[in-house]
């Protein structure tokens, strides 16, 4: 169906419904006069609050639509529909309650205040398509300021859900994660956070890459607070130059940038049984026809009609769903590597095509859950 037409029909993905029937009876219960019971109650504790209201299963998603995947800074109104639709799949994936809300500013601290003001309503925050490097700073501040988890899913999913997927492809080719070399197109939210999760996760052997080419200490063009941050902790033989040179030699490609950047040859250049994960969307790095011609052992990308889908699906609704039903304040690292160890391990024998479930598998947000209990 037309996504226009059904849009129209449908007018939006998501309703609000009472849990109980309204009845003459039980009206004095739930409203007046009854509520100022509960009311009384949480005003001498308002931890009560999470456990008397909507706040125990429901998350905000909130963006401001400066970096909506694939469509960039189309403003709020036009990035509602991609809010609705990840609340849709939080609650259809994993029952939680996702409330989306567009904020008509991009103002870095006026961004903060907002979501600071909205926080009581909510059990968690979902930052969602925000730019770099604003995202950083709103999240590092929200996740000091608040007593409740904040979570940039287009950083911590994506990174979430790039380490499972490599954890299993380097099973089919047989290669540690401690010995390789990574390349990354893309050093926005994601890339940053993908190097970063890497880096956790043992590698040792980085080399972020953005459009005006590798990242190094030395590097004066192009680059910000965020990007000088990363500049030290990858590239540690300083390499220089353009996609193309930090490609030779590699064994694996992570592509969250732009599409069509890589041709078969350039695969060819790699190490041998290269790891090509071309993300962009909906027209990746390279098309996967075109990776296999270069030689490339395990393929994967961000579309559902290829084997292979890393959809950042597969870790926020288990991340939230596990954070609310055990009280978790703060998402940390660990959190972050054993959600990504729980996806792959779905996968009991990982194949060329077959490295993390399907996106909409339900096994998927009960293991990523299990990983926040105490």
């Amino acid at each position: 169906m037309d996504p226009i037409q059904l849009s129209k029909k449908i007018g939006g993905k998501i309703e609000i419904k009472s849990k109980q029937k309204l009845t003459r009876k039980n009206f004095p219960v739930l409203y007046t006069p009854g509520v100022a019971e509960v009311s009384k109650a949480i005003a001498k504790n308002k931890k009560l609050s999470f456990k008397y209201t909507i706040r125990k299963n429901t998350v905000a998603v909130v963006s401001d639509g400066s970096a909506v995947l694939g469509l960039g800074n189309i403003g709020p109104e036009a990035a509602l529909p991609v809010m609705e639709g990840k609340a849709l799949l939080f609650k259809e994936l994993a029952g939680v309650d996702a409330i989306p809300i567009v904020l008509a500013t991009q103002d870095t601290e006026e961004i903060i205040k907002t979501i600071k003001y909205l926080a009581p309503t909510f059990g968690g925050i979902n930052l969602e398509d925000i730019s770099a490097p604003r995202c950083f700073e709103i999240e590092e501040r929200l996740k000091k300021e608040l007593d409740i988890p904040v979570f940039h899913d287009d950083q911590h999913g994506t990174a979430i859900v790039v380490l499972a997927g490599l954890l299993n492809a380097l099973k089919v080719v047989e290669k540690k994660i401690k010995k390789i070399k990574i390349v990354i197109s893309g050093a926005g939210a994601a890339g940053i956070a993908i190097t970063k999760l890497l880096k956790k996760s043992g590698a040792c052997d980085l080399i972020l890459v953005d459009s005006t080419g590798i990242i190094h200490k030395e590097r004066k063009v192009g680059m910000n607070w965020a990007k000088d941050e990363i500049a030290h902790i990858t590239n540690p033989r300083d390499i220089r130059g353009m996609l193309r040179d930090a490609l030779r030699g590699a064994d694996v490609f992570i592509g969250v940038s732009a599409p069509n950047l890589l041709k078969k040859d350039d695969v060819a250049t790699m190490n041998k049984n290269p790891i090509i994960f071309s993300m962009a969307n909906p027209i990746p790095e390279i098309l996967p026809e075109e990776a296999k011609k270069g030689g490339a052992a395990v393929i994967a990308t961000g579309r559902s009609d290829y084997p292979n889908q890393l959809n950042n699906v597969l870790a926020f609704p288990g991340v939230f769903r596990g954070v609310l039903d055990n009280n978790i304040k703060k998402i940390t690292d660990t959190h972050k590597l054993e959600a990504a160890r729980a996806i792959a391990s779905l996968i009991k024998k990982p194949t060329r095509d077959k490295i993390v479930p399907e996106a909409l598998d339900k096994q998927v947000v009960k293991k990523v859950a299990g990983v926040f209990k105490k």
